[in-house]
């Protein structure tokens, strides 16, 4: 037991000083979305978050109007502008109840027959909402047609499926060279978006920020596996109990993370983005961005396992260890390498996951688990391309579920998706079927 207990606590010794740089992170600096409990006035610092409109009528815009927005235990309110516009900054995403005061409305000003007022506004996953509110008659609200929320929401899919797959992978890579399910890997994701805003608010560019939260990612993977993986396979543990002890290991890590970074949600640098207009599509430009890097490094992974010798080697590994070991192959080396990659690919999802909800708190790695699992298993335990296609249909089904069910339940038809696949088809899409017995 004490030749465990020592990996775990330098394990934690190393989790312990990498959250502690940001004890040393002026409190100004950050961007906290979490209200004091009764807030009831707008924050002081400028938010993430906006509810905005434009009050018109057939005569131009209407000034002086003034608009409150209530809930997530905030209360925040707006006048509208010389050319009607109208922006309460809110504390966190979320659902509020928007109100026109038409006592503040010009005389003979009313608002639209069968407008409701107040009505309720919900985040989806953009940092903005409209609310809007037409007045006098005959006015027709235009809205987005069917298709144009089809396309928008298969590109958030796409973009949403691409950073899971990065998990995903990392994920499905260990898996396949060691059999070892990590649980343990959602705290890898936590980490390199909590790195990434210590560096941040201790004023280092964003670039370098990412590039350094993407390194401790790969540096945490490393380190995992020599102090603590590598001198359980030469024991010669059980994969339940590991199992088990990745279990332990994501508490412990999970909550050294919580001490440290504490329990509110705090902003990357760019947090908010502007919307892009591609066509008749709208797209934020986080979103975007997080579509093509992950795309881009996705596609680099693929050209290492297929063209080089490395590649040729942890396919080996994966498919049978011993003839790996056998040819000349160092085992401990591949699987070495294998556990950094899987800390950049994690650290890395966790950078863009940050960017795409936004916001970076203690436990988001344990948010996404679940559905890197429901990829992974649905694409093919232990297969990379496997792991790539599952995460895409599992990011897709997420979004495009939200046209017939409300954002909350967005996450359950994922998980139904691996119940699914594990009884009807348990090897996965790309997977091979197994004799067992």
């Amino acid at each position: 037991m004490p030749k465990l207990v020592r990996p775990l606590g330098t394990l934690l010794a190393l989790l312990a000083i990498i959250t502690g740089i940001l004890l040393s992170a002026p409190p100004s600096l950050a961007s906290t979305t979490s209200p004091a409990p009764g807030a009831t006035t707008a924050p002081a610092e400028p938010s993430p978050y906006k509810i905005g409109g434009v009050m018109r009528n057939t005569d131009g815009p209407v000034p002086g109007v003034r608009i409150t927005a209530t809930g997530e235990g905030f209360s925040g309110e707006a006048t509208t502008g010389d050319n009607g516009t109208w922006s309460i900054g809110v504390p966190v995403k979320g659902t509020y109840q928007v109100e026109v005061d038409v006592s503040t409305l010009p005389e003979g000003v009313e608002l639209a027959k069968g407008t409701p007022n107040p009505r309720e506004v919900t985040f989806t996953n953009t940092s903005n909402a409209a609310a809007v509110f037409p007045l006098g008659e005959g006015i027709v609200v235009q809205s987005a047609s069917f298709g144009e929320i089809f396309v928008e929401r298969v590109i958030a899919g796409l973009s949403f499926g691409l950073l899971l797959a990065l998990a995903s992978v990392g994920l499905s890579l260990i898996y396949g060279t060691t059999g070892l399910t990590n649980f343990a890997h959602g705290e890898m994701v936590t980490l390199g978006a909590v790195v990434m805003f210590g560096f941040s608010v201790a004023g280092f560019p964003v670039w370098l920020a990412m590039l350094l939260g993407v390194i401790f990612g790969g540096a945490f993977g490393w380190v995992q596996d020599g102090w603590l993986w590598k001198p359980l396979r030469r024991r010669g543990t059980a994969l339940i109990p590991m199992m088990i002890i990745s279990i332990g290991l994501a508490l412990a890590a999970r909550y050294t993370i919580l001490f440290f970074f504490g329990g509110a949600t705090q902003q990357l640098p760019g947090a908010s983005s502007p919307i892009v207009e591609i066509g008749v599509i709208s797209i934020s430009r986080n979103t975007l961005l997080s579509l093509i890097i992950s795309l881009v490094v996705i596609v680099l992974i693929a050209m290492l396992l297929l063209k080089t010798r490395l590649g040729k080697a942890t396919r080996a590994v994966a498919d049978n260890p011993a003839l790996a070991a056998a040819s000349g192959i160092d085992v401990d080396r591949v699987i070495r390498i294998v556990w950094t990659v899987g800390g950049v690919l994690a650290a890395l999802g966790g950078i863009l996951w940050a960017y795409y909800r936004p916001g970076v708190t203690f436990n988001m790695g344990q948010q996404i688990l679940l559905l890197v699992f429901a990829g992974v298993i649905l694409g093919g335990l232990g297969t990379v391309f496997g792991a790539l296609v599952g995460s895409v249909i599992v990011g897709l089904f997420v979004e495009l579920s939200t046209l017939w069910l409300v954002a909350d339940l967005k996450y359950v038809g994922a998980l139904l998706i691996m119940i699914v696949v594990l009884l009807f088809r348990p090897q996965g899409i790309l997977g091979r079927r197994e004799r067992v017995g």
